[in-house]
């Protein structure tokens, strides 16, 4: 059984956190680990962090809440290709809303999504993301997870 959890990006972790690579059919749908980094490095307002099964580090995230509303987005998450198709992805980001939502006492969280992004899309609807009739400045649907 795989114990999902997550860790800050330190010196200890940061190295192999940068080698997650996703299917060539991803690519073009999220930013690069390295360009996550530098944007989190660059605006301090951005919490990266390692998804964890057990010892293994099987993929990133990334989320952040922001302004007088405390908008709450999950804007990153990936699986590392090797551990796709397992169902971590899902886990991965049922326990991150419950850590952003509580971290930010909020009880909406958003993420954006390409529409040709058939699986994450449907990942998202699946777990009861709604697209909030929006999309953001790179034509990216935006999904809304309301907390009850």
């Amino acid at each position: 059984m795989c114990n999902i959890y997550f860790r800050d990006i330190d010196n200890t972790n940061e190295d192999i956190v940068r080698r997650i690579k996703l299917k060539h059919e991803q690519v073009n749908f999220i930013e690069t680990v390295d360009e996550c980094l530098e944007e989190a490095n660059t605006w301090d307002k951005w919490h990266p962090v390692a998804i964890h099964c057990n010892n293994d580090i099987i993929g990133f995230a990334m989320y952040g809440s922001f302004g007088p509303n405390k908008d709450t987005w999950i804007d990153r998450i990936m699986i590392d290709k090797k551990y796709q198709c397992r169902g971590f992805g899902r886990i991965a980001m049922m326990k991150l809303i419950d850590i952003v939502s509580k971290e930010y006492g909020v009880n909406t969280v958003y993420l954006s999504v390409f529409e040709q992004n058939i699986l994450a899309y449907n990942l998202y609807k699946s777990i009861g993301f709604k697209y909030i009739n929006e999309k953001d400045v790179n034509g990216e649907l935006i999904f809304q997870y309301t907390i009850k």
